[in-house]
């Protein structure tokens, strides 16, 4: 009896490490308030699979991806942006600063401390898709900060 448990035990061990084999940790660096307790709270809020891509294990505090290879990163934590005159979205109540490279786009919460940074391959992944279904992680930042567009500003009068 004791060596069938023991045999079973052992099968299920080799199981476990192969199916994590599967998916290979991704490398993410953290960002610099990644231990910000409101970035855990971000964390467990995120859903399991974003965009039509599964969640994926990275090997840094505050950091996710999702696809394999990651066609998604996030890392929580990343400078606060101040005013800027880049664009803005507001996308579910949330606003996002979005800077466009040469083949991805970031994705950066305005207006919320810590702030989240979201990088994609806009041809892979649908950025109205993957931040309508990241509002209810990120929501759970307070707004202290909203944008404005220029018809929201009181000019003087001249």
């Amino acid at each position: 009896m004791f060596s069938s448990r023991v045999a079973l035990s052992a099968a299920v061990l080799v199981l476990a490490a192969g199916l994590s084999a599967c998916t290979p940790i991704a490398d993410v660096e953290p960002a610099p308030d990644a231990a910000n307790p409101d970035c855990a709270t971000v964390m467990v809020s995120l859903p399991s699979e974003l965009a039509d891509q599964q969640q994926r294990e990275t090997d840094s505090q505050a950091t996710t991806a999702w696809g394999e290879p990651s066609k998604i990163i996030l890392r929580c934590g990343v400078p606060v942006q101040g005013p800027t005159t880049e664009q803005c979205a507001t996308v579910n109540g949330i606003d996002w600063i979005l800077r466009e490279d040469e083949s991805t786009w970031t994705a950066t919460t305005y207006g919320r401390e810590p702030a989240v940074e979201v990088i994609f391959d806009p041809q892979e992944v649908s950025s109205s898709t993957l931040l309508v279904q990241l509002e209810n992680a990120i929501s759970r930042i307070e707004p202290t900060r909203e944008c404005v567009s220029t018809n929201d500003l009181q000019l003087p009068a001249q």
